[in-house]
């Protein structure tokens, strides 16, 4: 476990997490408790001086890149809030722990830094919010999970941000029938994950198109499987008009490359997870930059939203020579809004991490200028119900550039009332 508090720090901290695979241990001295001389309520993770938060990363398996994008993007929003006098009078501290995507190192690194921190703005991967979900109900530790299976949903201290994974394909459904020329009688192939990720995002996609009279094709496949010349295939012997990919981004790179090389140049549309721009990178960029489309949460990093953009700007004088990839953006808006609702609970004079709790669910029109505005106050129900298209862009900041602001597909609300 490492107490990262400056930038400099943050980077040799990575590098010895690369290196060693595993994080080392300080337990803290003091986690908190009682009510301050400032008369706010404390408990773990929040000392007169302090206040602690944790990160469950990847800094050392499949996705590292992510993780270190996310730590670096997180300890930079805590270095300038502390240079602008930190929260409720305290300074940020932010604990970080490598579970390497492996679930039980996952759950042992909770279970070191549950007791020292009061909150959570960064959990990587759905299998480990899977295992850790019961104990941070239980522990009440608000945490922001980068996954959006709609299966998270329903818990007061775990907060989904933005749209879940069905979301996201019923507005690819809606693109493809809009923009793409996709209309009744068409069929549309989707390619996905079994588990939780792929389950949510066919439920959505079966739904949506049934409401357009377009029938889904299904193929199923492994996290291991990279090689996805099969699926293309039988995909193309069932003459689908347009193919969802919800897996990652090697599948998406050998799906677009595979389809392309063939002569099958359909339309392909992907969620955030299913794309990475270091594909850019490799043969397949041409294929991805004239087929795909990607649907996701939070614009593109190369946005001209002017909070979007001066993020970008900090990152890349604190992080020089760095890519500011969906990664950096993602993990920054988490904090920010876990800033806020820290912020809420110190108005409140609560900051045990029940008073964290209460407070993140009092706010339903939270807007911090990093994306669609989010409703926090029903755990039961996705914060936000729009999501942006972009597209992958060599020439772009981030390798991606806007297609479409974020809007709601049509038949939302009865879907979400049916699957209730």
């Amino acid at each position: 476990m490492n107490r990262i508090r400056r930038p400099a720090a943050a980077l040799a901290v990575l590098a010895a997490l690369s290196l060693l695979g595993t994080a080392c241990s300080t337990k803290a001295s003091d986690s908190g408790g009682g009510t301050g001389a400032d008369g706010v309520k404390t408990g773990p993770g929040v000392t007169e001086e302090t206040i602690t938060l944790g990160a469950l990363t990847d800094l050392s398996g499949p996705y590292a890149t992510l993780g270190k994008s996310i730590v670096q993007a997180q300890q930079m929003w805590a270095e300038q809030i502390n240079d602008d006098g930190g929260i409720c009078g305290r300074s940020l501290e932010i604990e970080v722990e490598d579970h390497g995507y492996d679930v039980q190192k996952a759950v042992a690194a909770y279970s070191k830094i549950s007791p020292d921190v009061i909150a959570m703005p960064q959990v990587i991967g759905s299998p480990v919010v899977d295992a850790l979900i019961d104990d941070l109900e239980r522990d009440a530790v608000l945490s922001f999970p980068q996954a959006w299976s709609a299966s998270l949903l329903g818990h007061d201290a775990v907060q989904v941000l933005g749209t879940t994974y069905d979301l996201d394909m019923m507005r690819a459904v809606d693109f493809l029938v809009r923009e793409q020329g996709l209309k009744e009688g068409d069929t549309i192939g989707h390619v996905y994950f079994e588990g939780e990720y792929g389950a949510n995002a066919v439920k959505g996609s079966t739904y949506a198109a049934e409401q357009a009279g377009i029938d889904v094709v299904e193929q199923k496949i492994k996290a291991t499987d990279t090689d996805l010349t099969a699926q293309v295939t039988a995909v193309r012997g069932e003459e689908v008009d347009a193919v969802l990919i919800s897996a990652g981004p090697a599948q998406t790179a050998s799906l677009v490359g595979v389809a392309a090389a063939s002569g099958f140049e359909v339309p392909v549309v992907t969620s955030a997870p299913g794309f990475a721009p270091q594909l850019l990178d490799t043969p397949a960029a041409p294929a991805l930059e004239a087929m795909l489309h990607i649907v996701t949460a939070i614009p593109s990093v190369s946005s001209d939203l002017p909070e979007v953009k001066r993020m970008v700007a900090d990152y890349q004088e604190t992080y020089p020579g760095d890519l500011v990839d969906s990664g950096v953006l993602s993990g920054f808006n988490a904090a920010v809004l876990m800033g806020e609702s820290l912020k809420a609970a110190c108005d409140a004079k609560d900051l045990t991490r029940e008073g964290l709790v209460e407070a993140h669910r009092s706010r339903d029109q939270v807007d911090v200028g990093l994306g669609s505005p989010q409703d926090f106050s029903d755990p039961g129900s996705p914060s936000s119900k729009q999501s942006y298209i972009i597209r992958p862009a060599q020439d772009a900041v981030g390798g991606t550039a806007p297609v479409e602001d974020a809007t709601q597909p049509p038949g939302v609300e009865e879907y979400l009332t049916s699957a209730q």
